[in-house]
């Protein structure tokens, strides 16, 4: 399955969870019922996934973790916040390049239209 075909797959989930839902609730929530609906939908997902790091010598076990991570090349970040800033975008596309992941997805359900609170994000490192 390509990365196309996960994003609309994931924009499908984030629409009904947020039809389902509303804006308002804690990230971890959505982030739940995100991870639900995507099995559901036969996909591989990892949630909270520990990932290293690695800085000249120093090595992490866990550097940082991804909110989900999608058959293992797409990164969902979830996010419940007023709006998304530029700290946000940043976040996910540090994790696009660390993680070599072609494609991902920040999604705020904190707003009144699913469709206002997504952002597609590329790497453009690869």
């Amino acid at each position: 399955m390509s990365e196309n075909d996960i994003s609309k797959i994931v924009y499908e989930a984030g629409y009904l969870v947020h039809k389902t839902l509303g804006p308002g609730l804690l990230e971890s929530a959505y982030e739940e019922c995100m991870f639900y609906e995507l099995n559901k939908n036969g996909l591989f997902v990892e949630k909270q996934k520990p990932m290293p790091l690695i800085y000249d010598e120093v090595k992490l076990d866990v550097g940082y973790r991804l909110d989900l991570l999608i058959e293992r090349k797409f990164i969902l970040e979830i996010k419940s916040v007023e709006a998304l800033n530029d700290i946000h975008l940043a976040q996910i596309l540090t994790y696009l390049r660390l993680s070599n992941c072609r494609l991902g997805m920040l999604v705020n359900f904190n707003t009144i239209q699913f469709k206002n609170g997504v952002k597609r994000v590329i790497n453009g490192t690869l």
